[in-house]
């Protein structure tokens, strides 16, 4: 008798949790949709696919349109700067209001490996061809032309969108890229944000984009729009000199203030190569909402 009253004390109880249960295993499959955001899909000139993510607030734009923020690398960087963005806008009201947007592409993983595509020039070091010789390299000048004419349109044509207040933030080799597109195009974005920027990549070929860039400026002899650098270092970096080719960059820009270059550094105490990007949050979206 006392084996069957427990039985069917646990078939009750059983059968009075199975709701709740089946509640719960629903909830525990069902997926994060991060607020306040959406997906778009585009295609540069030739072809490749690039998936879009945009975190914008709710209401009406600001006068003047939204500042926007790209991101680089978005599919490991954008819930960040994402989630980021709504806590500012809900704390410090409408005057902090912006759109943030990641470019990504079509994976599941946080890195794909076109981004050394995307982010670089053609190897010049055999060596480094070498080594990653699964990768291809060359695409940042039709990468920076996707965002420029692809991008960037798109997102004007579906949001109001302040022309004299967008950023780029790239890590890694996503802010050598960032660099390479300030001294292309120096007026395109008002602040650049390059976080542990890999200037050390392929024996230092960024060195001679920055030379053109700085010959260029100082032989307009005239201001240009005024243009942001903020390079994020972390102090624990893997590679020493890392630090010291950052602080080095910064030191040789500095001169070229009186052309409208804005350049300083910000090094992180206890951060490495993979931790920068999370203190990279906060300063970077400072200077992003600075007036131009």
């Amino acid at each position: 008798m006392r084996r069957l009253a427990w039985t069917l004390a646990g078939a009750a109880l059983a059968v009075a949790n199975g709701p709740a249960l089946a509640q719960q295993e629903t909830a525990a499959s069902s997926g994060y949709v991060m607020p306040e955001t959406e997906t778009l899909t585009l295609r540069s000139k030739a072809g490749i696919q690039y998936s879009i993510f945009v975190s914008r607030p709710t209401g009406e734009a600001p006068p003047g349109g939204y500042p926007v923020l790209y991101v680089l690398d978005a599919n490991a960087m954008f819930a960040g700067f994402a989630e980021a963005r709504r806590i500012h806008t809900g704390y410090f009201g409408d005057h902090h209001k912006m759109i943030v947007v990641g470019i990504g592409y079509p994976v599941d993983t946080p890195y794909a490996p076109r981004r050394m595509e995307d982010f670089t020039a053609p190897f010049r070091s055999a060596e480094l061809a070498a080594k990653f010789r699964d990768y291809r390299s060359g695409g940042r000048e039709a990468f920076l032309g996707f965002i420029t004419d692809t991008l960037m349109p798109e997102m004007a044509r579906r949001f109001s969108i302040d022309a004299s207040r967008q950023s780029l933030y790239g890590h890694s080799l996503g802010g050598l890229f960032a660099l390479y597109a300030l001294y292309t195009q120096p007026g395109l974005f008002h602040a650049t944000i390059a976080a542990s920027p890999a200037l050390w990549w392929d024996d230092q070929q960024i060195l001679n984009d920055e030379r053109v860039f700085r010959d260029r400026l100082l032989a307009s002899k005239r201001v240009e729009r005024i243009s942001r650098l903020l390079v994020l270092i972390g102090a624990e970096e893997e590679y020493p000199v890392m630090v010291d080719d950052s602080v080095a960059l910064v030191e040789r820009l500095r001169p070229l203030s009186g052309y409208g270059m804005r350049a300083r550094i910000e090094v992180l105490e206890d951060e490495r190569h993979l931790t920068v990007p999370s203190r990279s949050i906060t300063p970077t979206m400072r200077i992003a909402m600075e007036s131009p």
